[in-house]
């Protein structure tokens, strides 16, 4: 996770993690820009960092507000 950056501006990334498995690997997270405010997913240990046009948000929103269910107050660009 330190090597990753916003695919978008380059900054740096921070971190929620919401669920981990017994070897520490993070299944559930969430990665937020520093800078624009985007958001990426963690979704089965995978972050989700396409593009804005090519990404399945119907798929990641209901990992996000499951997690996070006042989305909008966090400042998050969901795209809704």
């Amino acid at each position: 996770m330190n090597k990753l950056c916003c695919p978008f501006d380059k900054h740096d990334l921070d971190l929620k993690v919401f669920v981990k498995n017994e070897a520490g690997d993070i299944l559930e997270g969430l990665l937020t820009c520093v800078k624009c405010k985007r958001y990426f997913p963690i979704i089965y240990g995978i972050p989700v960092m396409t593009p804005d046009e090519y990404r399945e948000k119907a798929l990641e929103q209901p990992i996000v507000r499951r997690w996070l269910p006042d989305h909008r107050s966090e400042g998050f660009l969901l795209n809704d």
